[in-house]
């Protein structure tokens, strides 16, 4: 499958024009694609504008609505839960962010949870709004059903990611993985590769390793047994219960605070009925603010200069990687393969958008 490098300011416009063609605001519009652009200047393909098919199928088969209202459920000083209902989840994850940080600002702490939304992107996005305000950012959401339990055959959690994000310098301490082996983004694009799954990745029906990711994912959306495994892998050997048990905490979090449905009972492919979780943390209510950011970088920095294995000369802190992908692509265009090009053209011209013209020189 071949790549090519287009311009990240035109893929922005090209995917904010679609979104306002589909009924979001120019501003809603402007997040979705900061959300989707972020991710593939990271170096996260499977959650960057390769996901741009899955929202507008869904917007036309009316999992996501655009212009949602959401509806405040519960509230206290620190704490508020949503519903919102076939919401769009880069606004929605907008929103339960700044009303975190908005409440931590006044009270140290604050805690959003939200019910019945869609996919809202990469965790980590959000958790860097609460580092771009001096705060600590935590973000977690569940999901379909996709990864088996240790020793399972059928798909009973989501892919669950945690993410966290402390300011730190030079660079922030930017953690955001899923708690199974790999995403379910990552299966698709092997699919659009055609290339084989590594094993250890996704087992088949019969809770057996697959190398197969065409066959996963048509089990996973059909609910016919398989999926991807815990972070940890098949076996508790290698810590699979490790991953598993991490996904059950990223669920409390998400749907159980939030009375949402839970992984198992989730349809759709996650549209329409997926929760979130979002909190922001002021660190000074735990000392001088200045102290604490100096010791977390200090601690970055010794891990950054601690021996190196043999054949490897740089270890890297989370985050790291991230900024450079982003400096690289910022400056070189951001790498996009031709299955993606063509879904983004056939998107354009569905709504009466030229794609080509949006990357002339």
């Amino acid at each position: 499958m071949a790549y090519v490098k287009l311009d990240v300011n035109a893929v922005k416009k090209f995917c904010a024009d679609v979104f306002e063609k589909r009924g979001f605001s120019k501003e809603e519009s402007d997040d979705i694609v900061d959300v989707l652009s972020t991710a593939d200047l990271y170096g996260i393909e499977s959650h960057g504008v390769q996901r741009l098919i899955r929202y507008h199928k869904a917007i036309d088969e009316g999992s996501i609505i655009p212009g949602v209202e959401p509806s405040l459920i519960h509230k206290t000083p620190i704490s508020a839960v949503f519903d919102a209902p076939k919401s769009m989840g880069q606004v929605m994850g907008k929103m339960g962010m700044n009303m975190a940080i908005d409440m931590a600002k006044e009270h140290g702490i604050g805690a959003v949870v939200v019910r019945g939304s869609n996919h809202y992107g990469i965790a980590g996005y959000y958790t860097k709004m609460a580092a771009d305000n001096d705060m600590l950012g935590i973000c977690m959401t569940n999901t379909e059903a996709i990864a088996i339990p240790t020793y399972g055959k059928k798909a009973m959690l989501g892919t669950s990611p945690i993410a966290v994000c402390m300011p730190a310098d030079p660079v922030d301490f930017w953690y955001d993985v899923s708690t199974t082996v790999v995403t379910r983004g990552k299966l698709e694009v092997y699919n659009k590769k055609e290339a084989p799954l590594p094993q250890g990745w996704a087992a088949d029906e019969n809770g057996k390793d697959c190398s197969e990711a065409d066959r996963v994912l048509k089990n996973i959306i059909g609910k016919l047994g398989g999926g991807i495994f815990p972070l940890g892998g098949a076996d508790e050997l290698t810590g699979s219960h490790k991953g598993y048990g991490l996904g059950v905490i990223v669920e409390i979090f998400t749907s159980i605070f939030s009375g949402g449905t839970t992984s198992p009972h989730v349809k759709n492919s996650g549209n329409a009925d997926t929760s979130f979780c979002f909190w922001a943390i002021d660190y000074g209510i735990f000392g001088d603010k200045k102290e604490i950011k100096a010791r977390m970088s200090t601690l970055l920095q010794e891990l950054r200069e601690s021996p190196k294995a043999d054949g490897h000369d740089r270890i890297y802190t989370h985050g790291e990687k991230e900024m450079e992908s982003q400096a690289d692509k910022l400056k070189n265009g951001i790498p996009v393969n031709d299955k993606t090009v063509a879904e983004m053209k056939g998107i354009g011209q569905q709504l009466g958008l030229d794609f080509d013209s949006y990357f002339k020189a």
